[in-house]
């Protein structure tokens, strides 16, 4: 399949690369098919991806690993709100969170509170909302960032 991405231009997917939320994302409940994508030029581990829509090519949504930004990052999910991306265990598990990247890049921070939980063999995904007040919604990561630090929250 080739979509017209606004970041990336005209890319090519594969099958085996589609993510699919069969509830949608947060706010995006239509949104169900996507793929990750990142800067070649700094590689896949470069830190923040991009969730990209393949229903709405125009929307990439930048995501990260909040292990680099949390090291102790281990939130409780309620088991029914995860059942139907399939059995998860550490080697099919990939735990995302959201960026937010103002103007002022200084103001950068990631959603711990709404984690997009993918399960790797199944390309099966759902984010959730982590219910209590130990992860913030708007959890500052610039300075983190910059440094390559890992702290706790």
């Amino acid at each position: 399949m080739k979509i017209n991405t606004r970041v990336f231009g005209e890319v090519e997917v594969s099958d085996d690369k589609i993510i699919v939320f069969e509830n949608g994302i947060i706010g995006f409940p239509d949104m169900k098919k996507f793929t990750m994508l990142h800067d070649e030029e700094k590689g896949a581990d470069a830190g923040i991806r991009f969730l990209q829509s393949l229903d709405e090519p125009s929307f990439a949504m930048p995501v990260m690993d909040p292990l680099v930004v949390r090291e102790d990052y281990n939130p409780q999910v309620d088991e029914d709100l995860i059942k139907g991306i399939g059995d998860l265990n550490e080697e099919n598990l990939l735990i995302l969170v959201t960026v937010t990247v103002p103007q002022d890049l200084t103001k950068m921070t990631v959603n711990l509170q709404g984690p997009i939980i993918i399960n790797v063999d199944t390309m099966k995904a759902a984010q959730v909302i982590i219910e209590g007040d130990n992860y913030s919604v708007r959890f500052p990561v610039y300075d983190i960032l910059k440094s390559g630090q890992e702290v706790k929250e």
